[in-house]
């Protein structure tokens, strides 16, 4: 950790958060006037701006009530190492990015260590447990958000929030650059192409892989033509090629991100899990039918405690279903392709969710100016100003 300018310790626990962490590390570079130092915990993104992780963000990546109970030892010991790591370096800046099960235990743990705290992506409160935000603001010195009705959550306690908007809307591309994928990988312009995506978690991929390879049969039914391209990310490649190998139509797997803009725009439609990438897919204007599951005593906990009607952010924003969803039972083979079946034969249709994600994308695109990873970067450096001075 030698060298000069401010410290910026980072945490980041899943694949969506090391996305978010890399984009603000490469803007707060590009932003800084003097060189930055990165310490913390992320993935391959983050790594390739200039981390050294303390241990694999893997690690982290675990996702539901009953699911995390196996790990909750080695959770807890990466909880401790974070902390005793940040409490040695003292960074100038503490940013916690999402995860909140493990990053705000370590923001809370470090109140009063003599540097900000700072989070990225703000608590779901307004989905559950709405006194978190009472709690959050007990610990916390700033906060980014990505939507723009959260910071009334938190500002009523005294929590400085900020609405950066959704990273996620910076990434997509141009149809030409479909049209070239198609063509580099062998797809002709008109055949009807899926863009499935299973999830980020081995938990996601093993519950949804086997519904969707027999959502994807009853499809050929009716388009025998049907190709599949699956984005995926490192932590589950192996997992996810394993399940995708006796899918019934041709599959294209993507083992890395770089090439997931250009299948998303390449994509007729998208079948996808809940979470980020639906967020990812609406800026690229996909029509997209959103799936999920969890084991059957997190989905009962979860209905007790949950009061939003939705569980896709497209659908969150303008509070109406712009992307179909089929959660728990809801999550079967015959509703997911009725309802993609309709999507793909139907190009209204798909013009109609395209015309609707377009308003999604205004209004995650942050309430300053440039792009969402600009601003969040902006206000990193005003906070890290405003402690130097």
């Amino acid at each position: 950790m030698s060298g000069e300018g401010p410290l910026i310790f980072l945490v980041a626990g899943e694949p969506s958060g090391d996305q978010l962490g890399a984009g603000l590390m490469a803007a707060l570079k590009a932003q800084s006037d003097t060189p930055l130092r990165f310490a913390g915990v992320g993935g391959p993104r983050m790594e390739a701006e200039g981390l050294s992780s303390l241990f694999p963000m893997s690690d982290l990546a675990v996702m539901g009530l009953v699911e995390v109970l196996p790990h909750l030892f080695r959770i807890l010991r990466r909880m401790a190492e974070t902390e005793a790591a940040a409490r040695r370096l003292r960074p100038d800046i503490l940013i916690t990015i999402d995860s909140p099960a493990f990053s705000l235990r370590v923001a809370k743990r470090l109140k009063g260590a003599g540097f900000p705290l700072l989070h990225y992506v703000a608590p779901s409160v307004w989905a559950w447990k709405p006194w978190r935000a009472r709690k959050i603001a007990g610990f916390l010195d700033h906060l980014l958000a990505l939507l723009p009705f959260e910071p009334p959550y938190f500002e009523q306690y005294g929590l400085s929030t900020t609405v950066v908007g959704h990273p996620a809307v910076e990434g997509a591309v141009s149809a030409e650059e479909g049209q070239g994928f198609r063509s580099k990988h062998g797809f002709s312009q008109d055949v009807p192409l899926l863009a499935v995506l299973p999830g980020s978690r081995q938990s996601e991929v093993g519950r949804l892989c086997e519904i969707f390879e027999e959502t994807l049969a009853l499809l050929k039914q009716d388009l025998p033509e049907l190709r599949a391209v699956v984005p995926t990310v490192p932590n589950v490649a192996n997992f996810v090629k394993q399940a995708c190998a006796s899918w019934p139509v041709e599959t294209l797997l993507l083992e890395t991100p770089d090439q997931k803009q250009a299948a998303f725009a390449a994509a007729d439609a998208a079948l996808a899990a809940s979470g980020t990438v639906a967020v990812e897919l609406a800026a690229a204007r996909v029509p997209t039918v959103v799936a999920y599951r969890v084991s059957p005593l997190s989905a009962a906990v979860a209905r007790r405690l949950l009061k939003v009607r939705y569980a896709s952010i497209p659908n969150l924003v303008l509070d109406r279903e712009i992307q179909p969803e089929f959660l728990q039972e809801n999550c079967t083979a015959t509703k997911l392709a009725a309802a993609l079946s309709k999507l793909l034969m139907d190009g209204s249709r798909r013009e109609r969710q395209s015309a609707e994600l377009e308003r999604v994308v205004q209004a995650l695109s942050g309430a300053g100016e440039g792009r969402p990873s600009q601003q969040a970067a902006r206000t990193v450096l005003k906070v890290l100003s405003e402690r130097q001075a």
